[in-house]
């Protein structure tokens, strides 16, 4: 049965050209992956708009969740959440690893858009220009690397080898920042830590979704992979909350938005053999890294962002060493 995001083949004596036909299938998981990021972005400010209007306290309440219930806000940006994951994984169903992911980069940004917008808090100058390095950077990169390649089928024996080494890294880097005290060395390493686990969650999402398509829902809920994203998800936004906890955003932020990138760039090439350009367009391709994390770096550093995800951040900066 034809899924809704495939595209029927037309006749043979009006096959359009190879050239258009790549075309849309880069233009598919672009634009899933684009909205999937939105998504995103509109369900961080809607939910920290509900956070602010519930009674604050110094430790665990178990009220919160009914409060935050009874918040409209609160149940719009869950939809946010439900329609960014919907998103995501059409994104990755028509299109590489190495195209989805690294257009996440792109949430930061949108985040302090909307939030400027919804939540009537200005964006600076410094602010725009930012978010325009951040684009203009993603755009040559991904224009430069040109990923290509759609793999639906990894074999176990190249699962293994790459879980267990991400696995190793984040543990590692957990154990790392367990040992050092509040501030930016922990964030850094639980930020690289929650990017290794988004990565590895978006590349078993991929397997999962392609299962889903071709065997239907009692293949997608007996294949290992259904549960494997499950559970490494709800390990990021575990890592991904004590990381936004340990310390400054400008830590923390540039080690999870590149680092998820450039995992997802190595999965994807390892694991389901997508292909990017190599020789002189490594030069052009390190530029629009070098644009993304100035940008990123830079935007991490506005007092709007870390109003949204790291409200106590102020006190942590100081205490930091």
């Amino acid at each position: 049965m034809r899924r809704p995001w495939q595209v029927a083949a037309p006749p043979a004596s009006h096959a359009p050209p190879i050239r258009e036909v790549a075309t849309l299938h880069t233009v598919l998981p672009v634009v899933f992956a684009v909205c999937a990021a939105f998504s995103n972005a509109v369900a961080t400010v809607l939910q920290r708009k509900a956070a602010l209007t519930v009674p604050r306290s110094q430790g665990f309440r178990a009220g919160l969740m009914l409060d935050l219930l009874r918040r409209p806000v609160w149940l719009a940006g869950i939809l946010a959440v439900i329609g960014a994951a919907v998103c995501q994984a059409l994104a990755l169903a028509t299109g590489p690893l190495t195209v989805v992911q690294p257009l996440f980069v792109l949430e930061l940004p949108l985040t302090l858009v909307v939030a400027s917008l919804l939540m009537r808090r200005r964006l600076p100058g410094t602010g725009w220009l930012a978010v325009t390095v951040v684009v203009a950077g993603l755009a040559v990169a991904l224009a430069a690397a040109s990923p290509t390649g759609n793999r639906t089928h990894v074999e176990l024996d190249r699962w293994i080898p790459a879980l267990a080494v991400c696995a190793g890294a984040v543990a590692g880097l957990a154990v790392a920042a367990l040992r050092r005290p509040e501030g930016r060395a922990r964030a850094a390493c639980l930020g690289a830590a929650t990017a290794i686990s988004y990565a590895v969650t978006a590349a078993l999402m991929k397997t999962a979704t392609h299962v889903l398509d071709e065997q239907g829902l009692v293949g997608f809920f007996t294949a290992w992979q259904t549960y494997g994203f499950a559970l490494t998800g709800v390990c990021a936004l575990f890592l991904l909350e004590n990381a936004m906890q340990a310390g400054p955003l400008v830590a923390s932020q540039p080690a999870l938005t590149l680092g998820d990138a450039t995992v997802s760039l190595v999965l994807g090439i390892t694991l389901y053999e997508e292909e990017i350009r190599s020789g002189w367009w490594v030069l052009p391709e390190l530029f629009g890294v070098v644009l993304i994390a100035a940008g990123v770096f830079a935007l991490a550093r506005i007092p709007l962002t870390r109003s949204l995800v790291a409200p106590d951040e102020e006190r942590q900066t100081a205490a930091a060493p």
